[in-house]
């Protein structure tokens, strides 16, 4: 689905009892390093403070810049610092007056600011923000440090819904080692819940080195779910290996860079209903090993019931595509596609390509009789969308 647009405005904190309206003065004044002509003592200081901040108090309002000013002289360095040791970063405006930082006060934080002038001399201050009224948590994957397959895309999962869609999408950065072309686009996870991938134009290169970068803290999401922390994660790209399964030859082959390793006899879905398989390309979630299947939880009953342990298993879709060992359909493999919706294959088959494949590698199902391709959130679906399509559903497209 397209995202819609949606504001980038700050929406303020609800619960907001003492946030300054203007600048607030800092707890100690700058004061010069040596004696003489000019100099202030510190009652002196007291009575004409020489510089404020904007933020006050412990309810001051998040969402935006601290701004540091001083009233005489010049800024050498300002550093504003929350609990954690975290730093805002900043920078002095080119008349030494002003320090404003390039990120965002985070809700529910205290700050220590300090500053120093050229002469040396320093002042002091603290402030909080208000807490928010719910917290915005992400889960990324692939996971930190991990090797992944050649289809897969960067994911962040959102805990609440996300309406500042751009202004979140701002704030994500990928660095590849090789220049990598990609986008991020916006859909909806299976589960319903609020996703954002980024996706490279075609297949990654075997041994890119990924990195990403999601600077969040302090970003309201949209009805007061804002983002307490910043994220991180990088992932390296393994090598190029692409399963293809071919529904009319009932074959799954495996393919590593460019060549034919084996070919497996396999049974996927029943053709004409809801126990075909999908067609396109599916990702490799995760290799889930010996898992219960039921019928229940893909919408079969009856006569399509079952209940089984079922070895190897290779989760491709949120809906329960599995590629897996099915020894109870081995009078099919090769000839006829006679299962529930999952590639089975023999035990010894299904165990040989358990061992080789890795998340992150594509299932690229091709032939008749399938019911169609999966929707971009059931899994890993992006890559049935061109690059077009899948660039167009960017928030900053």
């Amino acid at each position: 689905m397209s995202p819609q647009s949606s504001s980038s405005r700050r929406r303020p904190l609800r619960t907001r009892h003492a946030a300054a309206a203007g600048l607030a003065v800092l707890t100690a004044a700058l004061t010069a390093c040596s004696g003489g002509s000019g100099s202030s003592g510190a009652g002196e200081a007291d009575e004409k403070p020489r510089i404020s901040v904007n933020l006050t108090g412990r309810q001051a309002e998040a969402g935006g810049p601290v701004i540091v000013k001083l009233a005489e002289g010049r800024l050498k360095q300002v550093t504003v610092t929350d609990a954690k040791g975290g730093k805002l970063p900043g920078e002095v405006a080119a008349n030494g007056t002003t320090w404003t930082s390039r990120r965002v006060a985070a809700p529910g934080t205290a700050y220590r600011v300090e500053a120093v002038g050229d002469g040396g001399g320093s002042a002091k201050a603290s402030f909080g923000t208000a807490p928010p009224d719910k917290v915005n948590k992400v889960t990324l994957a692939p996971g930190k440090g991990t090797t992944v397959g050649i289809a897969q895309p960067l994911s962040i999962t959102f805990d609440h819904p996300v309406r500042n869609k751009a202004e979140v999408e701002k704030r994500l950065k990928v660095t590849t080692s090789n220049g990598t072309t990609g986008s991020w686009g916006w859909i909806k996870n299976y589960d319903g819940k609020d996703r954002v991938d980024w996706r490279p134009k075609e297949y990654w290169k075997s041994g890119t080195q990924v990195k990403l970068d999601a600077r969040l803290s302090g970003v309201d999401s949209g009805g007061d779910d804002w983002f307490v922390r910043d994220y991180a994660t990088r992932f390296t790209v393994g090598g190029s290996q692409v399963v293809k399964v071919n529904l009319d030859s009932k074959t799954a082959t495996l393919v590593r860079d460019g060549r034919t390793v084996r070919s497996l006899p396999m049974s996927a879905g029943t053709p004409g209903g809801e126990k075909a398989s999908w067609g396109g390309t599916s990702v490799l979630m995760s290799k889930e090993g010996t898992i219960n299947m039921r019928s229940e939880t893909v919408g079969l009953s009856g006569s399509d019931s079952y209940d089984k342990m079922v070895d190897y298993s290779m989760r491709l879709t949120w809906s329960g595509m599995y590629a897996h060992a099915a020894p109870w359909n081995v009078a099919y493999f090769g000839n006829t596609n006679h299962s529930s919706g999952c590639v089975g294959m023999s035990t010894g088959d299904a165990g040989w390509l358990y061992r080789e494949v890795r998340p992150g590698d594509p299932f690229e199902v091709t032939g008749s009789g399938s019911k169609g391709i999966p929707d971009p959130g059931n899994g890993y679906g992006e890559w049935n969308l061109s690059w077009a399509d899948w660039q167009a559903k960017s928030a900053l497209s």
